[in-house]
């Protein structure tokens, strides 16, 4: 009987030690829950380890087939790009090796069940014990990381839309830390604008590190120059259950070949008004300062499955 393939995980990156730590301890929680199964995890920048130190740590146990799930919470430049080039790369390094690549995380009902928490426990510090009057008084600003790749800020406009519908919340608007407006702060001058009385400010982010804490920052800023605003900050999603069984879905779409990329707003198919140039560019894995690669692989990820075999 053939082993299944092995749970590769991809994660972006941080500066923040923290946040770091806490993707590598959800690596090994989720080996954990399934001792049977090889796990790994590693990041394509910034943090060690980087990807090619996971992918030698199990081929080295004897691994030759891998589904590669990236932590990413929406589909950008690393998700759509870079991680589908590096396993490229991989797979070249490792002769006999092959990639089944998953999508990334959200929006999936069960993160949103997880954001909506926590809001509830930002409430509940600023001793609200919620209810339906609670949420028809409370704005809640999404805050994305934020991208050049207009699909990727899209996927967290409908996030916000997604964790709107049904929940009794006076609205639910979008924000970004970085390289995409609107700003935090923009963010909840709108909010204002529109009549919020109490904001709960969202990070969407999965775990904690440099961006979430600018977030927050930035939110304590904009409260102390608004007193007659409250505005609360609710924590990041964390390593729940519910993300641990996310992945394993991901994972098993991956293996089962179940994928459902969108193609339709990615703007390395289609012209979008100011991103022509982007139409076929060749996608090429980042460098890792702690991977000396080699150089080789860049661009042949058309049989990786993600939806993305573009012009090269």
């Amino acid at each position: 009987m053939t082993s299944p393939p092995a749970l590769l995980l991809v994660g972006h990156g941080t500066r923040d030690d923290a946040g770091a730590e806490a993707f590598r301890s959800f690596v090994r929680d989720l080996g954990e829950r399934r001792p049977g199964l090889p796990v790994a995890g590693g990041f394509i920048e910034l943090s060690p380890p980087p990807l090619a130190d996971a992918v030698a740590e199990l081929t080295g146990r004897g691994v030759r087939n891998f589904a590669a799930v990236p932590l990413m919470l929406v589909s950008a430049g690393h998700a759509k790009g870079d991680i589908p080039a590096a396993l490229a790369r991989e797979e070249q390094r490792h002769p006999g090796t092959t990639y089944a690549y998953g999508r990334p995380l959200g929006p999936h009902p069960s993160l949103l069940n997880v954001l909506e928490r926590r809001v509830d426990e930002a409430l509940r510090s600023a001793g609200d014990e919620g209810g339906a009057s609670s949420r028809a008084g409370t704005t809640v600003l999404l805050v994305g990381r934020g991208s050049t790749d207009p699909d990727a800020n899209a996927e967290v406009h409908k996030a916000a839309r997604l964790l709107w519908e049904g929940r009794g919340y006076a609205g639910v608007e979008t924000a970004f830390v970085s390289l995409a407006a609107p700003d935090v702060p923009s963010g909840l001058d709108r909010c204002r604008m529109l009549g919020a009385r109490r904001i709960v400010v969202l990070p969407y982010f999965l775990f904690t590190g440099i961006l979430p804490d600018r977030v927050r920052a930035q939110t304590e800023g904009w409260a102390a120059a608004h007193p007659e605003t409250e505005v609360l900050s609710a924590d990041v999603i964390g390593p729940t259950d519910e993300l641990a069984e996310l992945v394993w879905e991901r994972y098993t779409e991956a293996v089962e070949g179940d994928l459902r990329m969108n193609c339709d707003s990615c703007v390395y198919r289609i012209a979008l008004p100011g991103f022509e140039e982007k139409v076929g560019m060749p996608q090429r894995p980042h460098h890792h300062p702690d991977d000396d690669g080699h150089g080789h692989g860049h661009g042949h990820h058309h049989h990786h499955n993600d939806g993305h075999a573009h012009a090269h």
